[in-house]
Order: structure tokens, then C-alpha cells, then sequence
């Protein structure tokens, strides 16, 4: 079922319009780029979809399910198949990396158990699995903040894997990174993506990544949506609606 997202809108209680009726729709299997300068809205788009944000007006739609009309409990249950990787990482640094990667699955255990600490043998070893899936098997024991940032943002998509999600929301997830560990955390996304058919959206700064890993991008500018289309048709013209006449001017 695809995401639908109609006249969503975001007003700040200073009165910042991050949004404006933004709409559009993401079929099951894309990966989708959300691109646009610092405060187009990005962020607040991504957390408005699974209402980390409260929108102001419009609705999202997902799975046949009106999210934006979702009680608490409810929502719970669509979070579940919502995985989040933050730019960041959001983990909490003193935690190891297993108990981080754990607090994936706190939608599906028993939450009495888990405040405790407990979690049951099979979801250690799901854990572990996932760490081994992204390369940190043999850290599991560490603390999340004796790790590298890359290494940060690895635990932080195996924390999301253990939510075994249809749809992923990575906002900046490479922001934070040099451009090589930023092609190795975008490529564990793809893998997602391609392999497992995860739905992806994800808001990036750099268009050679956007070229490199997205099928489809929407760019956005003070909170409205001003391209929606494919990579390559960005444009001199196109990237001037989005970035504005000097960021053409730089990116020239």
C-alpha cells in the first residue's frame, strides 16, 4: 500500500510556516530523496509522517490508515513498521550497543520486561543478527559512545532493523559524516531498500548521493514542495527552484 501524503501542513507556534500543503505519494519499494536547503522543511516532513511532529493540517495516509487520525494506541502499533535513523544517531551513549540495538523491538515485547532490562534469548540473537548485518557483531559489549560516528550510525540502522520495518524515514542520516563512511551507511539503507524491499525516505544535502542511491526525489523550499521527479531532472533550472540563484551559482 502506498504513502500518501495530502496538503500536510506545519505551523510553529512562532508562527514558521515549515510547511505548506505539501502533498504526494511513495509506492512500496521506493527510495525516495527529500533534498532542499537548511530549514526547507525536511525534518519536519519526515517527523510529521510518523507524527513525531503533530502537523498543523493534512493528512498521511499509510496502509490504508489515516496516521494523523491515529489514537496513541494506535499509533503504537504503526510505529512498529516505521523505522527512524536520526542524524544524530539517538542512541544513548552510555547503553551498550546490544541494549541500543534491543530498544528496536520495545513495540513488540513486554514493556514491564524491558524497562527492567529483560529481553528474551530469541530477541538477543535477532539483535545480534542485525549487528552482524551491519558489520558490529564483535562490539556488541561496547558502549555506543566508545564508537566512531559511522560506527554510531550502523548501530542506529540495526536498532531499526529489529523494528523489521516497511517504510524507513532517515533524516540526515550521513550529515554528520566524511564522504566515504557516508557511501558505506547510504549503501546499508540500499540493501534495505533493494534487498528487503523497505520503502525509503531519506533527507540528504549532497546531490552526487542523491544521484547515487535515490529513484525519485522531492525538493522542497520554505516548507513547499517545489520539484518531485526523477534524478537526472535536475536541472540548472530545476536546482535554481530549490537551492536559489547563489547555490546555482556555487554548484556551477
Amino acid at each position: 500500500m502506498p504513502l500518501i501524503v495530502e496538503r500536510l501542513t506545519k505551523i510553529y507556534p512562532d508562527g514558521t510556516r515549515a510547511l505548506q500543503e505539501v502533498s504526494f505519494t511513495v509506492e512500496d519499494g521506493e527510495f525516495v530523496a527529500i533534498i532542499g536547503l537548511s530549514g526547507a522543511g525536511k525534518s519536519t516532513l519526515l517527523r510529521c509522517i510518523n507524527r513525531l511532529i503533530e502537523p498543523t493540517s493534512g493528512r498521511v495516509i499509510w496502509n490504508g490508515i489515516d496516521i494523523t487520525a491515529a489514537s496513541p494506541r494506535e499509533l503504537r502499533k504503526i510505529r512498529r513498521q516505521i523505522g527512524m535513523i536520526f542524524q544524530q544517531f539517538n542512541l544513548v551513549k552510555r547503553a551498550t550497543v546490544l541494549t541500543n540495538v534491543l530498544a528496536g523491538r520495545l513495540g513488540y515485547v513486554n514493556p514491564w520486561l524491558s524497562l527492567l532490562g529483560y529481553f528474551p534469548p530469541s530477541e538477543v540473537q535477532r539483535a545480534m543478527r542485525a549487528l552482524e548485518r551491519v558489520g558490529l557483531a564483535d562490539l556488541a559489549d561496547k558502549r555506543a559512545d566508545e564508537l566512531s560516528g559511522g560506527q554510531q550510525q550502523r548501530v542506529g540502522i540495526a536498532r531499526a532493523l529489529m523494528q523489521e520495518p516497511r517504510l524507513l524515514l532517515a533524516d540526515e542520516p550521513v550529515a554528520s559524516l566524511d564522504p566515504v563512511l557516508a557511501h558505506s551507511i547510504l549503501r546499508y539503507i540500499e540493501e534495505l531498500n533493494r534487498k528487503d524491499g523497505v520503502t525509503v525516505i531519506c533527507s540528504l544535502h549532497f546531490l552526487d548521493l542523491v544521484h547515487r542511491y535515490a529513484t525519485r526525489v522531492i525538493g522542497l523550499k520554505d516548507g513547499i514542495k517545489v520539484f518531485d521527479g526523477r534524478p537526472d531532472e535536475i536541472d540548472d533550472h530545476r536546482f535554481k527552484e530549490i537551492y536559489g540563484q547563489e547555490a546555482e551559482r556555487i554548484g556551477g
